[in-house]
């Protein structure tokens, strides 16, 4: 089964854009009469039949449609883009794959790298989200340091940081509750520094270890969104 993204579809577009309108048409082959799933990346799937076979703009007509219910809980990941491009987008697909709600990008005082191509990103995980046949497509944004993160995050997720501190060792799978909205911060590379610890502590995160094991920033993440959906399980 292939899925076809049209965001708009839930205000009246019945077509495929032109880069899905090719896809179906150029490489999938489909023609008129031909029925597609189309999901709009907010929880709703589509049954449809095409009834102009568009390279540039497919049109059909919706036959049925379902909305999954929405989930008891909300899964938050904040994470230092790495300095290898293809880990953090490794990162990426493999959370939505899990299932997320909402990935935060952020530059750390260590991060190595100091800029991220969003449109690039997003492209990523609309691929992701039809790969896995999700009808969710998460939140996915950038900000330009831990301050402007922090100030993003809702008072009534619980606020986790993932710091490895040896006179705490609280592990995440035991501080995160079931049925809650959780942020989880990961740092970059070079970690957090002093500031950003206090910053993060100030303002209700709770300093988490994922395990025994040193993870790098990429894992780290996958670990803390895979935990989470454990603990909700």
């Amino acid at each position: 089964m292939h899925l076809f993204y049209q965001p708009e579809i839930r205000n009246g577009a019945t077509f495929l854009t032109e880069e899905e309108s090719k896809h179906c048409i150029k490489v999938l082959r489909h023609s008129v009469g031909d029925t597609l799933e189309v999901v709009d990346g907010a929880g709703a799937k589509f049954k449809v039949r095409i009834t102009e076979a568009n390279p540039k703009k497919t049109e059909f007509d919706i036959i049925s449609h379902e909305r999954k219910p929405e989930l008891p809980y909300y899964i938050h990941i904040a994470i230092a883009p790495t300095k290898q491009i293809d880990r953090i987008e490794w990162f990426l697909e493999k959370v939505i794959e899990i299932g997320i709600d909402e990935i935060s990008f952020f530059f750390g005082r260590h991060s190595e790298r100091k800029s991220l191509n969003m449109e690039r990103m997003h492209k990523k995980a609309i691929s992701a989200m039809k790969q896995s046949l999700s009808y969710q497509l998460p939140k996915v944004e950038l900000y330009h340091d831990l301050e402007s993160l922090i100030s993003h995050v809702k008072p009534t997720h619980e606020r986790f940081i993932a710091y490895v501190d040896f006179d705490n060792p609280l592990l995440l799978k035991n501080a995160a509750k079931p049925h809650s909205k959780t942020t989880v911060i990961i740092g970059p590379e070079g970690d957090f520094n002093d500031e950003e610890l206090e910053l993060a502590s100030k303002n209700g995160f709770t300093k988490v270890s994922l395990g025994q094991s040193r993870l790098r920033t990429e894992t780290a993440g996958l670990v803390a969104c895979h935990t989470l959906n454990l603990i909700n399980s």
